[in-house]
């Protein structure tokens, strides 16, 4: 169905956006990288926000691989995708093991193996994002000028 997989993709952005933008531990990491943070969102929902964009991307990966037309036109490209997108999701549940007030309060990193896989899954996602399908979050807006561009001329008369 054209609706449950379109919101499914919503579901999907939006998880991703709120993970990546309105958790505490990655504002402090943004704040270190560029200077200045924002505030966070709570806890819970940042790990109803993780969850929805998991359970958003298992459902795009069955639906590819139940539905006979997606098999047929899926590369290798989009499974690859798949899994470089999924994993920072993994690694970064696999950091957490108290609040993140409890865990930016520590002097000391307690889970270095388990931050630096998470960290080096992230590396991954920014090394593909520019040669895989990951670059249409940059792109969409030219392919959708594009195509306004192209609809606004059929069927006009002069």
């Amino acid at each position: 169905n054209a609706m449950v997989t379109t919101v499914n993709g919503y579901v999907l952005h939006l998880g991703l956006a709120l993970v990546f933008l309105a958790y505490a531990p990655h504002i402090d990491f943004l704040r270190r990288l560029i200077g200045f943070g924002w505030p966070a969102l709570p806890d819970p929902v940042m790990y109803v926000a993780a969850a929805a964009a998991m359970v958003a991307l298992l459902f795009a990966l069955w639906s590819r691989i139940d539905d006979p037309v997606r098999r047929r036109i899926s590369s290798a490209d989009d499974y690859l995708t798949w899994v470089i997108t999924f994993l920072p999701f993994i690694t970064g549940m696999a950091v957490i093991s108290e609040p993140s007030s409890a865990l930016m309060a520590h002097d000391v990193v307690l889970y270095r193996l388990a931050l630096a896989v998470h960290l080096l899954s992230l590396e991954l996602l920014l090394l593909w994002f520019p040669f895989g399908k990951l670059m249409h979050a940059v792109l969409f807006p030219f392919s959708r000028a594009a195509t306004g561009m192209r609809f606004s001329h059929r069927g006009v008369t002069a």
